[in-house]
């Protein structure tokens, strides 16, 4: 397949690089920015005070607007826009991790364009720009930092959506894997979960792919498996927190989707629709139902589950595909297990009546306008039957 890859995001990666934020805001131009951020760690860890302190070496004048919460709300983010406005803000710079930097985004969508911001999301107009975006990386999981998609939860409906394009992407990432040294463990595995994910929605397709972006995708999966491992005994580990942060990027900055024609991603749509109705960590609720997900439509292509299982866990082929593929959705679980993520809704700790279940499969298919995934496209009935197996 041919692709498209652009990838303009400009990263300063290491120890201490947070201190460079104000001569990197001042190289794109900012005057005034909005520093945006989620809870008290920011401010109790000291981060946001040197940000603020590099801010003000480089005469950048800034107002802070803190709160955002997993599962960013479209609330905040018309907090945000008002605020910017009132402020004259010229450049934003986001401070956490995938949450802060997707309302970041969507803020600096309501910036450059006229109307209601969750029209973009709603699908009901296209974006023609996006005020400028700087990250300071926290947490490496959602790879937003480099990535072109944002997601917002519209409270009105408990709605979660999630809207892409390419005026939106970052213009530096800043990551120091120091920064996430003191994140607990259930939200570190549900990074690398996140992270192994948007690698696998992209190699799960139906075209001939690459060679070489196959090999990119399965060692990386490999090296976020071996690392969150590594994290789980030692969480204060450098090298891996670095393996772990870059991954985060490479996974989700379109260089595992070269050639691959774009990827399935019906299980981040399934898992999109959890995080909406029932607020949970995203990566753990993917690996709630990623298992129910594969074993639901890899019958439409057994050999390519069956590269995963030999390509991932060395499993050995004895002549009947299908069993191979099982094998290897069975090792996938197996992994999530060890990592202390969750294989079932249950799991998760939420049990969706039948009625929620069919309100969620509703809302994942656009009410019967659209259907999700590539390797077998399900229609709401077929995602009921999903949460259905999922649920434990």
């Amino acid at each position: 397949m041919g692709f498209e890859y652009f990838t303009p995001t400009k990263v300063i990666f290491g120890k201490g690089t947070e201190e460079k934020t104000g001569e990197l805001v001042k190289e794109q131009g900012g005057h005034k920015v909005l520093i945006h951020y989620g809870g008290g760690s920011v401010v109790r860890s000291g981060l946001l005070d040197r940000i603020c302190r590099s801010l003000e070496v480089s005469g950048i004048s800034y107002v802070p607007l803190g709160g955002v919460v997993p599962n960013p709300r479209l609330s905040k983010v018309r907090e945000g826009i008002r605020l910017c406005r009132e402020e004259n803000v010229d450049f934003l710079l986001a401070v956490g991790g995938g949450s802060v930097i997707d309302s970041t985004k969507a803020i600096g969508y309501g910036l450059a364009n006229e109307g209601d911001v969750w029209d973009f999301y709603d699908r009901k107009r296209t974006a023609k720009g996006c005020m400028p975006i700087g990250a300071v990386l926290t947490i490496a999981a959602a790879g937003s930092e480099m990535s072109d998609s944002s997601v917002i939860t519209n409270e009105d409906g408990w709605i979660k959506r999630g809207y892409s394009s390419n005026y939106c992407r970052c213009r530096f990432a800043v990551m120091n894997p120091e920064l996430t040294c003191t994140l607990p463990d259930y939200q570190t595995q549900s990074g690398c979960v996140d992270i192994m994910m948007h690698t696998m929605e992209r190699y799960f397709n139906l075209n001939d792919t690459m060679e070489l972006t196959d090999g990119i995708s399965e060692t990386l999966i490999r090296t976020v498996m071996k690392n969150a491992g590594i994290l789980k005994k030692n969480p204060l580990d450098y090298n891996a927190r670095a393996e772990v942060m870059w991954a985060s990027s490479l996974s989700h900055n379109g260089l595992t989707g070269c050639g691959t024609g774009g990827g399935d991603w019906a299980s981040h749509q399934i898992e999109h629709e959890l995080g909406g109705m029932f607020d949970v960590a995203h990566g753990a609720g993917l690996a709630a139902v990623w298992g129910s997900w594969a074993r639901y439509v890899y019958p439409e292509h057994p050999e390519r589950f069956a590269r995963f299982a030999r390509q991932i866990f060395d499993l050995e082929e004895d002549g009947d595909v299908n069993a191979l593929a099982l094998a290897g959705i069975e090792k996938m679980e197996e992994f999530y297990r060890s990592a202390g993520m969750p294989t079932s809704l249950r799991e998760l700790g939420i049990d969706p009546t039948d009625e929620q279940i069919r309100e969620m499969a509703e809302k994942c298919c656009f009410f019967g306008k659209r259907t999700v995934g590539v390797i077998k496209k399900l229609d709401a009935a077929d995602v009921e039957k999903i949460y259905l197996m999922a649920r434990g």
